[in-house]
C-alpha cells in the first residue's frame, strides 16, 4: 500500500504481523525455527523419563527399594508442574527466546549434577532443579512455534513438534542399553546435560525471539528485520508493525482471568487436567493393568507400545484435522472415541487384533488430544499473555499427571478389576470431551477473545 501524507506530515504504512504471517509462504527462517523447536523437545522428553531408565541401576548403586526411589520420580513432576507455572509468565515478562534458553541450560545443568549425586536424598532434590526447566521448555516451545504459523497451517506444523517429548523418550530407550552397560548409569545423565547444554548455543545463535512480543514491547526495528527474514522479497523499510489485538492492562496471569478470556481459561485448564490424568494413569499403570488380565509379558509390551504410537501418531492426525474442521470438535470426537475404548478394553484383552485397536485409538484420544489442547490454547489467547496461558494451560495439566499417578495406586491398592479401572478413567475422558466442546460454544459468544479471528488494522495509519 502506499504511503498517505497530510501537508508535510508523512504516515506510515500499518503491517499486522497476524495477517503478513498469513499471507506468506513458509520460509527457511520459519523451517528453521521450527526444528529448534522440536530438538528442545526432544532433549526435554529424553530428561523427562531418563530416571524410569536408570532406575534399576540406582536401586543397585544405593541400595534402596522402591518406597526409596518413588519420590524421586514425584520431585521430578512436581518440578515440572511448578515449573510450568513459573516460567510461563516470565517468558511473556522477558521474551520467549531468553526464558527458552535459560530453561534448556537449567535442566541440562542440573542433569549433570545429577550424575554426581551421593545420596537418593541429593538425587531426589536434584530431580526437582531439572523438572523447574523441564517445565519451563515445553509450554515455551510450543508459544513460540505457534507465533510463527499462519493460521492455516498452526495445528498442522505444531503438532509433530510436540512428537518431540515422545521421540526423546524413545532414544533414552535406544541408548540405555548400550550407555548403562558399558559407563553406568551416570553416563545417561550425563548425556541428558550435555546435548541441552550444546543446544542453548545453537538457540543463541539462531532462535529468534518472537515477532509478536517484540511488536508488544515496542521493538519495531528487531520486529522488520524478522519480517524481513520470513519475507525476503518484501520491501519493509519504514512500515509501521502492529498486533491484531489491543494492549490489556495489568499482569499476564490477571489477563488470563479476565472478561471474555476467564471462561476459556477454566475450560482449557479442566481438558488439560483430564486428560494428563488419564496420559499418566495409563502410562504408570497400563503394563501392569493388562499383565494382571493374564495376557504374556511380551504381548504386554506390545500392546503399550501401540498406545504409545498412538500417542504420537495422533498428535499429527489431530494436527492436520485441526486446520481443515472446528479444532474444538475435533478433540471433542477424539476425547470420546477415547473413553468408548477404555470403556470396552477390559473386555478385549482376550481379543488381541481389538484389543491393540482399542489402545491406539485411545493413544490418539489422549496422548494425541493433550498435543492439540496445547495447540489450541496457544490460538486462543493474545500475544503478550500467550506464554502464560500456554505455561498454565500445561501447568494444571501437571497437577493432573499427579493425580493420575496416585490414584492408579490407590485403585490397585483397594483391588479393583482392570475392566473396572479401564471404565472408571473413561470419566475424566468424557469430562474432558464435554470442557472442549464447551470451549467452542465459549468462543463463539466472545469472538474477539480467539486469536484466529483478528481485528484487520492493516487499513489503520499511524502517525
Amino acid at each position: 500500500m502506499p504511503t498517505k501524507e497530510t501537508g508535510a506530515m508523512t504516515q506510515k504504512e500499518n503491517i499486522v504481523v497476524h495477517n503478513f504471517i498469513n499471507l506468506q509462504k513458509m520460509s527457511s527462517f520459519q523451517i528453521r525455527t521450527f526444528f529448534l523447536c522440536f530438538l528442545i523437545l526432544i532433549f526435554d522428553g529424553y530428561d523427562t523419563v531418563v530416571v524410569g531408565y536408570i532406575a534399576p541401576a540406582l536401586k543397585t548403586h544405593f541400595g534402596a527399594g522402591h518406597a526409596q526411589l518413588a519420590p524421586m520420580f514425584g520431585a521430578g513432576l512436581f518440578g515440572l508442574t511448578i515449573g510450568s507455572f513459573l516460567f510461563g509468565p516470565v517468558a511473556d515478562r522477558f521474551g520467549r527466546k531468553p526464558t527458552l534458553i535459560c530453561s534448556v541450560a537449567l535442566f541440562g545443568l542440573f542433569s549433570i549434577a545429577s550424575a554426581w549425586a551421593g545420596s537418593i536424598e541429593t538425587l531426589i532434590v536434584l530431580r526437582f532443579l531439572t523438572g523447574l526447566g523441564l517445565g519451563g521448555a515445553m509450554p515455551n516451545a510450543y508459544t513460540l512455534a505457534a507465533e510463527y504459523c499462519p493460521d492455516r497451517l498452526r495445528a498442522t506444523l505444531v503438532a509433530p513438534i510436540g512428537c518431540g517429548i515422545a521421540a526423546g523418550g524413545a532414544l533414552g530407550g535406544l541408548v540405555a542399553p548400550h550407555l548403562i552397560g558399558a559407563y553406568g548409569w551416570q553416563s545417561m545423565l550425563l548425556l541428558g546435560g550435555a546435548l541441552p547444554l550444546a543446544l542453548t548455543v545453537m538457540l543463541y545463535l539462531g532462535l529468534p525471539e518472537s515477532v509478536r512480543y517484540l511488536v508488544a514491547h515496542g521493538r519495531q526495528n528487531s520486529a522488520r528485520h524478522i519480517l524481513q527474514r520470513i519475507a525476503p522479497a518484501t520491501d519493509l523499510s519504514g512500515v509501521h508493525v502492529t498486533l491484531a489485538e489491543p494492549m490489556p492492562i495489568g499482569s499476564s496471569l490477571q489477563h488470563l482471568l479476565r472478561p471474555g478470556l476467564r471462561g476459556g481459561t477454566l475450560l482449557l485448564w479442566i481438558t488439560a487436567f483430564m486428560a494428563l490424568l488419564v496420559i499418566y494413569f495409563l502410562g504408570n499403570w497400563l503394563p501392569i493393568l493388562i499383565q494382571s488380565s493374564g495376557v504374556p509379558f511380551r504381548q504386554a509390551s506390545l500392546m503399550t507400545a501401540l498406545y504409545l504410537a498412538g500417542n504420537g501418531m495422533g498428535a499429527i492426525l489431530l494436527g492436520f484435522l485441526m486446520d481443515r474442521f472446528n479444532p474444538q470438535y475435533v478433540l471433542a470426537v477424539a476425547f470420546l472415541c477415547a473413553a468408548a475404548s477404555l470403556t470396552s478394553l477390559g473386555h478385549l484383552i482376550e481379543t488381541p487384533a481389538l484389543a491393540l485397536t482399542a489402545l491406539f485409538v485411545t493413544g490418539i484420544g489422549t496422548g494425541g488430544t493433550m498435543t492439540g489442547t496445547n495447540i489450541l490454547s496457544a490460538s486462543f489467547y493474545p500475544t503478550v499473555t500467550r506464554a502464560t496461558g500456554v505455561a498454565w494451560t500445561l501447568g494444571m495439566g501437571r497437577v493432573g499427571s499427579i493425580v493420575g499417578s496416585m490414584i492408579g495406586a490407590a485403585m490397585l491398592a483397594a483391588h479393583w478389576s482392570s475392566t473396572f479401572m479401564f471404565a472408571a478413567v473413561a470419566a475424566p475422558v468424557i469430562v474432558a470431551a464435554l470442557s472442549v466442546s464447551a470451549l467452542a460454544f465459549y468462543r463463539r459468544r466472545h469472538p474477539t477473545a480467539a486469536i484466529a479471528t483478528p481485528v484487520d488494522l492493516s487499513t489503520q495509519t499511524t502517525a
